[in-house]
């Protein structure tokens, strides 16, 4: 766990303290001294020669929550009455919510928005499904769908437990591209299950996100899912991280004198995003890559390939890199990389080991919440370092991507989202950063930058354009996602 107090430990904690001078300095550098991070201090009340006050501090977790608490009521003077956890606080009835977009005041509103106005809009769908695109939120609607089997972090949680982590993403859809998305987790596992479940829902829904769904289950229901269906269908898990990493890599190489073509790539970590991050670099150029498992090293020789036990995907893997069969652990195996890239989880080498890679070596270390190595120590042995965390330079985040490749999809009603929208997506992300901004802490844009989401959509619906799968007088965009023109009468 981090020591570095987060917002994510946020307390309010009330405090009663003896109203005298200098009490509350005392009290603020007691919690400081135990490491907290004093926020906004709000008085409550005043009585009787003592005050009551809410004071926010960020903690490092639970425990140092205990520690700080422990100081507090140590001082004397000071007594602690009540903690609220923020974050739970924040998730109190869910983080979204519908609103109407018309009022409901009058008779003649009532008459237009439900009955018997809505009876011609109805009638004129049914004669023309395309109708739905114009006439409901299905042309701004993503269903964000998952089974709760591979939660970030967590794994397994199972779908109600998995709610939180989607309308999380339901509110990254609405905040960063207009998108309106919903949670729909499903009590399955079952891959037909949730394949027939999506197909039965889509007809209200523009796109269909997929989410935290356990390898390789995942791969053979998106698969399925765009065959059947004439939505866009993305699983973000795999395609969302393999477009942000690609947008890093992209700025990773200007900065380092490199060509994508002349890279040699270790990537620990074979599941859903191992497997999407592999399949973009080679589409980019990438030829020197190397795997690697929980059982080590892939390739064509190990025992798992050769008596057909491996999975199909990571057949296609081994059969796809490492021509030179390398075996081993990854530590053994970085002699002569540029490029790690961490998909699995903590620890995954020594942080020594990277001093083995080529000069100026670039190091993706992508696990949350703690990655492949310690960020601090590797930056002793290689020029670039990302992870996937907030609290360092270079944040490789998903929220770079999925919110302006569904918007630009959306906009163009693009049936599906290809390979080519992808990369067209990481290139617009790498082009948020201007040349003469680029260094080694600032290869990918801050995942606040408000240029980020406009850029990809424009991005992805030019692609479609380009590829004639746009689909004519579709577009929403950003500025009009709220309203339709030259809307004609039925």
């Amino acid at each position: 766990m981090s020591t570095t107090p987060s917002a994510q430990y946020r307390l309010t904690i009330r405090v009663k303290i003896a109203d005298a001078q200098g009490m509350l300095g005392n009290l603020t550098a007691a919690i400081g001294e135990a490491g907290g991070m004093v926020g906004a201090i709000d008085l409550v009340e005043v009585d009787g020669g003592q005050s009551v006050r809410d004071i926010v501090v960020d903690a490092s977790g639970r425990e140092h929550w205990d520690r700080i608490l422990a100081v507090i009521d140590a001082l004397p003077g000071a007594q602690v009455i009540d903690t609220t956890d923020r974050t739970f606080l924040l998730h109190v009835g869910g983080k979204i919510e519908q609103h109407n977009k018309h009022p409901l005041k009058t008779r003649d509103d009532l008459s237009m928005t439900y009955t018997p106005g809505v009876a011609r809009v109805c009638r004129a769908i049914a004669d023309d499904a395309d109708k739905a695109f114009q006439y409901t939120i299905k042309r701004n609607t993503v269903a964000v769908v998952s089974d709760g089997t591979a939660v970030l972090g967590l794994g397994d949680i199972g779908p109600r437990a998995a709610m939180p982590v989607m309308e999380g993403k339901c509110c990254l859809f609405k905040e960063f591209a207009g998108v309106d998305a919903f949670p729909i987790c499903l009590q399955t596992t079952d891959t037909q299950e949730i394949v027939r479940a999506v197909e039965l829902i889509a007809p209200a829904f523009g796109g269909i996100n997929l989410e935290d769904i356990s390898a390789p289950r995942c791969f053979d229901i998106e698969d399925q899912l765009k065959e059947q269906l004439d939505i866009p269908v993305f699983h973000d898990d795999q395609h969302g991280t393999a477009v942000v990493v690609m947008a890093a890599l992209l700025n990773a190489v200007k900065l380092t004198n490199r060509r994508l073509e002349d890279l040699s790539v270790l990537i620990i970590g074979l599941g859903a995003a191992g497997i999407a991050v592999t399949k973009i670099l080679l589409a980019a150029g990438v030829r020197d890559i190397i795997g690697a498992d929980s059982r080590g090293v892939l390739h064509t020789q190990r025992e798992d390939y050769l008596d057909c036990s491996m999975h199909e995907l990571k057949r296609w893997f081994a059969q796809a890199t490492n021509p030179h069969c390398r075996t081993g652990s990854p530590a053994d195996v970085l002699d002569g990389e540029d490029l790690l890239i961490g998909l699995s989880g903590a620890q995954a080498l020594p942080v020594e080991a990277l001093s083995r890679m080529n000069r100026d070596g670039m190091v993706f270390a992508m696990a949350n919440p703690n990655p492949e190595v310690p960020p601090e120590g590797a930056g002793r042995y290689v020029r670039i370092v990302a992870t996937g965390r907030s609290d360092y330079p270079n944040q490789i985040n998903n929220v770079l991507c999925f919110p302006g490749i569904f918007r630009g999809a959306l906009d163009v009603r693009a049936p599906e989202i290809t390979e080519e929208m992808k990369m067209a997506a990481a290139r617009a992300i790498a082009e948020i950063v201007d040349e003469s901004e680029l260094r080694e802490d600032y290869i990918i844009p801050s995942v606040f930058n408000r240029d980020v989401a406009p850029a990809v959509a424009a991005a992805v619906a030019e692609q479609a354009r380009a590829a004639g799968t746009a689909r004519a007088g579709a577009e929403v965009g950003f500025a009009s996602s709220d309203t339709m023109t030259g809307a004609r009468e039925v």
